[in-house]
């Protein structure tokens, strides 16, 4: 008799996206909706990412909205995935997540990166003022970040100031990243860290090994912790997962050629009239993704998991209409067994927005 595959924890990344016929306002009431399905389907943590003037991703302060979907769900962590440390006060993140640790004691993650989540202009701005920092900063912002939740400081007169409120319990910091640079600051500050398959996923290999290989131990965490982030489209036949994805695939598109907009209509993408260099894009992004029926993905996860060493995927779904997006974190629950069972209450399903392309 063969052996049951390793157990694979399955965690959710929602960029809260925008379809066209829908608002932003849309997006978010979504991704409540979204966090209370697979809290019930038994996926680990919920994670919410941060972008600035976008017409595409909705959640500019994922710190608001943890709240929501903390308290939207029971089981399953939640938090930033993540917030870019680069725009803010190290102390004044630490004190936005120690409050919601506080109303939601051992549920809250702050991931960090050091990305912009915006255009050059728009990341000028939200920097702006006579104390901003750049990006080649971020490692002391980081220091000082897990000082002020409880490390100390190397500065001896960082060490009288907490940030409050203080508790039993920490948010669990997390470093998240595309790049050997990310792998390496999360070793040296002896963080979880969360690689992005889904942007660079040539690098995963690189970037996890020189984690594992140069990480210090800490005290919360003497062993290093690693998840990778996927792109995910999982429906119940091959045909009508790719189907769904080409949506994702001419936003993608379009975004390369200077035209961002709303994630398009299943209808507009399905009669688009793609050339041949889109085409080999498309296929580019589909052999870097899970998409497929849920046997199929279900070996490929375990598969990339398995070679990258980790437990635990974070799963990016973008699809022209909620039903196949809940659909598709559904099916992949299901088959790589998490056994929390199906959504089966009425409150649990949101109505979708209306507008064409919604399937």
């Amino acid at each position: 008799m063969a052996e049951a595959p390793p157990p694979l924890a399955l965690s959710v990344l929602d960029q809260c996206p925008v379809r066209a016929g829908s608002t932003p306002a849309d997006a978010i009431r979504e991704a409540v909706e979204l966090a209370r399905a697979t809290d019930r389907l038994g996926y680990r943590r919920y994670w919410l990412a941060e972008h600035h003037n976008s017409q595409s991703l909705a959640c500019a302060a994922p710190e608001a909205l943890i709240g929501q979907v903390a308290a939207a769900t029971s089981r399953m962590r939640v938090g930033s995935g993540g917030v870019m440390l680069s725009h803010y006060s190290a102390l004044k993140v630490a004190e936005v997540f120690r409050m919601l640790e506080t109303l939601y004691p051992g549920r809250i993650d702050l991931g960090i990166g050091r990305a912009p989540g915006s255009d050059r202009f728009t990341a000028h701005l939200l920097a702006h003022g006579p104390g901003r920092l750049g990006v080649q900063h971020y490692p002391e912002q980081v220091a000082d970040l897990l000082g002020y939740l409880g490390r100390g400081h190397e500065d001896a007169r960082l060490n009288g100031v907490r940030a409050m409120p203080q508790g039993e319990t920490q948010p669990e910091v997390w470093l998240l990243g595309s790049s050997l640079g990310s792998a390496r600051f999360a070793a040296h500050f002896g963080c979880p860290y969360s690689f992005a398959h889904f942007i660079q996923p040539r690098d995963a290999e690189a970037a996890l090994e020189l984690y594992r290989s140069e990480y210090r131990p800490s005290e919360r965490h003497p062993e290093p912790r690693a998840s990778v982030g996927v792109s995910a489209m999982v429906a119940d036949t091959e045909e009508e997962a790719r189907r769904q994805s080409l949506s994702r695939s001419l936003w993608w598109i379009r975004l390369t050629q200077g035209r961002p907009g709303p994630f398009p209509s299943l209808e507009e993408a399905e009669g688009y009239e793609f050339t041949d260099a889109d085409r080999a894009m498309i296929e580019r992004m589909r052999a870097r993704s899970l998409v497929g029926e849920p046997d199929t993905v279900a070996a490929r996860a375990r598969e990339l998991a398995g070679r990258l060493g980790v437990d635990e995927l974070v799963v990016l779904t973008i699809c022209p209409g909620f039903k196949a997006r809940l659909r598709s974190y559904e099916l992949f629950a299901d088959a790589v067994g998490l056994g929390a069972g199906v959504v089966d209450s009425p409150a649990l399903k949101p109505k979708d927005p209306g507008g064409p392309g919604r399937s």
